[in-house]
């Protein structure tokens, strides 16, 4: 071996580790970045022993794939979990202390003590108080679940904007990806953002990719709705500037396709859009129709009846007075709307014991006479409260029971949904966490192994700057020599 040979050789040896080095630096530099992937300097030989390197990055497609699959799960049941818990503190109150139930519960209670002492006026007016404590407590429900479904509304249009600006700064890096690959530079770089910005996307909607020529990328949603195609594409939604008991919600648009919260369970959402929907749309609206039904039972247990007329509005009245709501029908914003007849509230000039006697309606409804302990009404009272009644299916409970059993059902029916997203949540966050760490594990950056690497290419620089040294000095001799 000549030696210009020899010395080419040792030049190619010193550029190639200086190389490896630095890739081996930045790894160091990046071990802390969860979006880094991890880059491996390869090196090939070539005639007369020259040296080349090229840098790879540690991908795993399989566990990319799965990790933002996790992430879109993971997303849609935290969204959902947390809005559940925001919706029961705002309508239930803590430990269910303003919700109707509790409410209804105290009206019972109050029924009873006046059955048992009649005569006591005080009594009848403590009965009205504990029923405008129902009406308020179904009232304040209902603006609180049209308030949050309002906020959840203003959500989703963010999340909307957010998405679409994640989508513009995608198509930057994915441009870049195919620019760089067409010339032949290192695009790692370019890759590692486009990854990070899938990881963000598919926390709005489930995804998935697959790759063309030049390393460009399509996005589409779990459904097959083109979400990403060379241009992203348009996100859209409509906010509403509020709501009220039975009005829908506007649809969310992706390419002009509509957006879909997925199953019918109230428990599950892939994707922070997905769970934004159920809960405006589904959970709210049935917490909703429950109230709803809750206020239709009040005013049919406690309406006047008498031979030969209709059944009338008693303590409770709503817009439809003097007639009752028809039997096992949803009235959509009842609850928002029920209030106490006037004629039995003493503050508004009426009379309390109406309700142990009848007639708020007329002569004709008149039950007592003249009787100062006469119960009866009063103990029918307390007890259609707890007789069945038809409600209405939609509402989601589908159980036969009575108005006061509905309302702890509602309650019932809410704390089971909550408790199952709770689950779901902890299951979806731990499986994000999980294939994050398999992922971080197969392609991210191990500190220790960087550094012995590191020690090994230093090694490696001390070979080749000795080979330099020896080839200098042999030069130096031949020359020495020559002259």
């Amino acid at each position: 071996m000549s030696l210009s040979s020899a010395l080419s050789i040792a030049q190619s040896a010193l550029l190639a580790t200086s190389k490896q080095t630095s890739v081996v630096s930045r790894n160091v530099a990046d071990a802390s970045n969860p979006d880094y992937t991890r880059r491996i300097a390869v090196v090939t030989s070539t005639a007369p022993g020259a040296r080349m390197v090229e840098i790879q990055r540690t991908a795993n497609e399989l566990l990319f794939r799965q990790n933002l699959s996790a992430l879109s799960t993971s997303s849609g049941q935290s969204t959902l979990y947390d809005g559940m818990d925001q919706l029961d503190l705002s309508v239930n109150g803590v430990d269910n202390a303003s919700s109707p139930s509790t409410a209804i519960a105290n009206l019972q209670k109050a029924l009873q003590l006046y059955a048992t002492t009649p005569s006591n006026q005080n009594l009848g007016t403590s009965v009205v108080d504990a029923a405008k404590q129902v009406v308020n407590s179904l009232n304040s429900g209902t603006k609180a679940i049209q308030d949050f479904r309002t906020q959840a509304d203003s959500q989703i249009a963010t999340a909307v904007d957010d998405l679409n600006s994640l989508l513009s700064q995608f198509q930057d890096a994915n441009k870049a990806v195919i620019s760089g690959t067409r010339s032949g530079t290192d695009v790692s770089d370019a890759l590692d953002q486009r990854d990070a910005l899938l990881k963000k996307i598919s926390e709005y909607v489930p995804i998935s990719t697959f790759t063309r020529g030049d390393n460009d990328m399509v996005i589409t949603t779990k459904d097959g709705t083109t979400l990403f195609e060379t241009v992203p594409r348009s996100v859209t939604f409509t906010p509403s500037s509020g709501y009220s008991a039975g009005t829908p919600g506007n649809t969310i648009y992706i390419d002009n396709v509509p957006v879909s919260a997925g199953t019918t369970d109230n428990t599950t959402a892939d994707g922070k859009l997905a769970g934004l929907l159920k809960l405006r749309d589904g959970v709210a609206s049935t917490m909703q129709s429950q109230l709803d039904e809750i206020a239709r039972g009040l005013v049919t247990a406690f309406a006047e009846t008498a031979p030969s007329q209709p059944n009338a509005t008693g303590l409770f009245t709503w817009s439809g007075a003097p007639a009752i709501p028809a039997a096992g029908t949803l009235v959509n914003g009842l609850a928002g709307s029920i209030s106490i007849n006037a004629a039995f509230d003493p503050s508004a000039g009426g009379n309390p014991a109406l309700l142990r006697d009848g007639g708020a309606n007329g002569a004709a409804y008149v039950v007592n006479t003249g009787g100062a302990s006469y119960a009866d009404l009063l103990i029918s009272y307390g007890n259609k409260l707890d007789q069945p009644m038809a409600f209405d299916s939609s509402a989601g409970i589908t159980v036969s029971s009575g108005v006061s059993d509905y309302a702890a059902n509602a309650n019932g029916w809410f704390e089971g949904v909550r408790q199952q997203a709770s689950t779901n949540a902890d299951n979806k966050q731990a499986l994000a966490a999980r294939t994050a760490e398999a992922l971080s594990n197969d392609t991210g950056v191990n500190v220790d192994q960087e550094m012995s690497l590191l020690l090994d290419l230093e090694h490696t620089y001390q070979a080749s700057a000795h080979m330099m040294k020896t080839v200098g000095d042999m030069l130096d001799s031949l020359l020495a020599a020559v002259g």
